[in-house]
Order: structure tokens, then C-alpha cells, then sequence
């Protein structure tokens, strides 16, 4: 029984790194990423649809971003999505087939911005974890009466280790990014 509450605090955990280090890589460095793109919603027969799912993306150039709409109806908004993006700085423009996506460079001050939410990205990942682990401790201490004190103690202290392991992993994540950031 500890042993299930710990691979699911587990298989938890890994998920809430993953999304974290999804998050990193929507947060724009010096390059025109597609994976910038992938979640921006777009307003398509009045249905917020994934922009991945309403066109595909090409990377012709470092700063340079070509989206390609299955559906040439959506063109416009596609292109009003992508403007209305907080914290990109992308022009859109639209020649009626395509629209191409140049990103300005990056200034050291926005630079820093970016830094600063990448952080706050990190630390919502790590209370995540936090509550992954509150919700495994109170679930542990509900089988003190079936197994014993000294089992659930092992437990926890096994959970511990498996929560340092987690928040390493996002700090790690969170220092590469940074690097990435600040690279001119």
C-alpha cells in the first residue's frame, strides 16, 4: 500500500516536471521557436482551437516564423492570435497564403523579463510538486493504523527523497533555461 501511494506520488511528480519544462520552452529566447506557437488559441468557428491544430509551423530562418493554415478561411484569425500574444513582440504578416512571423531581438531588459517569468514558472512547478507531496504524507499517515508508524516513517522519508529529486530537476531545468536566456 505505501509502495502504491509512493509510485503514484511518483508518476505524479514527473508529470508536474514535464509540464514545467513545457512551460520553459513557450518562454521566447533569441531563436523563433515553433514550440512558442503551439499553445496559442485561436478564436476558430467560435471555439478556442490550438494554433498546432489549425496550421502547421516552419522555421525558415533563426528569427523567422512561416505558419501555414490548412484552412485559409482562419488566416485573419490566426494572425490576430498571434498579435495579441502578451510578452512575444511577434508582427505577424499575412500575404493571403501565409503568414510570416518575424521576432524583433531581444533587448537585455526583456531578456531579464523573460528570466523573471521563467522563475515564476519554476516555482509554480515546485508547489505543485509540494502539494504532491502533502496529498502522499496525508495519505501515508491514513495507514499508520494498517501497517505501523515505522513503515509510514520509511515512507515518507522515501517521499522526501523522491520530492528533493523533483525540485532538483526543475531547478536544473530552470538554470539551463536561464543560461539560454541570457545568452546574447
Amino acid at each position: 500500500m505505501i509502495a502504491d501511494v509512493l509510485a503514484d506520488a511518483t508518476e505524479r511528480m514527473n508529470k508536474a516536471l514535464e509540464v514545467t519544462k513545457d512551460d520553459f520552452s513557450n518562454v521566447r529566447t533569441g531563436r523563433a521557436n515553433p514550440a512558442l506557437f503551439q499553445k496559442i488559441l485561436v478564436p476558430y468557428y467560435g471555439t478556442p482551437t490550438p494554433l498546432a491544430q489549425l496550421a502547421s509551423l516552419q522555421n525558415p530562418e533563426a528569427r523567422t516564423l512561416i505558419v501555414t493554415p490548412y484552412d485559409k478561411g482562419a488566416l485573419r484569425d490566426i494572425e490576430q492570435a498571434i498579435r495579441d500574444v502578451p510578452n512575444l513582440g511577434a508582427n505577424p504578416t499575412n500575404d493571403g497564403n501565409i503568414i510570416r512571423i518575424t521576432l524583433p531581438d531581444l533587448t537585455e531588459e526583456r531578456r531579464k523579463e523573460y528570466v523573471k517569468i521563467v522563475r515564476t514558472k519554476a516555482e509554480d512547478g515546485k508547489v505543485a510538486i509540494r502539494n504532491i507531496r502533502r496529498k502522499a504524507k496525508d495519505d501515508l499517515d491514513a495507514l499508520k493504523s494498517e501497517v505501523g508508524d515505522d513503515e509510514v516513517s520509511r515512507g515518507e522519508k522515501e517521499l522526501e527523497q523522491i520530492t528533493k529529486k523533483s525540485v532538483d530537476a526543475i531547478d536544473d531545468a530552470l538554470k539551463r533555461k536561464e543560461a539560454e536566456l541570457l545568452e546574447v
